[in-house]
């Protein structure tokens, strides 16, 4: 089994309180004024062929309708900027060999906050990164596992005009000391000139993690040591703003996560 992977709960960033994370749009008779979520002053960040963009077009909900500020969350241990843009993220980039796990088509719908109102953040790099069915990272050197150098479930991909980016991924697993979650990174320039950061984590119901993770290759592994959301530390600093249920269907899951940036 393996053990708990090590500095995956080192605060990154400011988390937004219950009082700004609010639903700008769509919510009935929320309102409110945001500071910045997540965004911070730098050096403009370059994003490779940044003509290429994930579009997820009717599958996710229209930028215009809901936009919700999320809480930041640590990047955790296992962040590399492998500069893989690409849709499909379940492969090893140098061998093709394809994680074996439940395929999951997770949208992020990018909004940008300003006096109010939300509109279509494009030309954002949205990273992706989450361990394997047996909750394993690519890429990394752990106590428990090395993996340098594969390249498995990581993966950016470029807003659109629409603001969406969208990936093929898998289910991930879980690994002793965290709930299940998949680690996402938005990048941009202001109009300024100057950089901003976001990285965060999302997370999944338990109804359906129970019933997701009685299905191969996940009940190989005990599901008896696995974290509860209410019992994670990093889920109680705003996970209950980042929760989604994928639906199902028999070629796998979907889900999409909306995101509203003061930028």
């Amino acid at each position: 089994m393996l053990k708990d992977l090590h500095d995956d709960d080192s605060p990154v960033g400011r988390i937004l309180t219950r009082r700004e994370a609010v639903i700008l749009l769509g919510g009935a008779g929320a309102a409110g004024f945001l500071t910045l979520a997540g965004c911070s002053s730098g050096k403009p960040v370059t994003v490779a062929n940044a003509g290429t963009t994930a579009e997820a077009g009717t599958a996710a909900t229209s930028a215009s309708a809901s936009c919700v500020a999320k809480p930041e969350m640590t990047e955790g241990p296992y962040f590399v900027d492998e500069k893989l843009n690409r849709s499909d993220i379940r492969t090893d980039s140098h061998t093709g060999a394809a994680k074996p796990g439940s395929p999951f088509v997770l949208a992020f719908n990018v909004s940008r906050i300003n006096a109010g109102t939300c509109t279509a953040l494009a030309g954002a790099l949205v990273d992706v990164w989450h361990c394997d069915a047996l909750g394993v990272y690519s890429d990394a050197n752990d106590p428990t596992f090395n993996t340098k150098g594969q390249t498995w479930l990581r993966g950016s991909q470029v807003t659109g005009s629409s603001g969406v980016a969208r990936f093929t991924t898998i289910l991930p697993g879980w690994y002793p000391g965290r709930a299940s979650h998949i680690h996402f990174k938005i990048r941009g320039n202001k109009s300024s000139g100057s950089a901003y950061d976001f990285t965060s984590q999302l997370f999944f119901t338990e109804p359906f993690l129970a019933s997701a993770y009685a299905q191969a290759p996940y009940n190989t592994k005990s599901d008896s040591g696995r974290r509860l959301n209410d019992a994670d530390g990093i889920y109680r600093q705003g996970g209950s703003e980042l929760l989604v249920t994928p639906s199902g269907s028999s070629s796998g899951y979907a889900a999409t996560l909306n995101i509203g940036l003061s930028v």
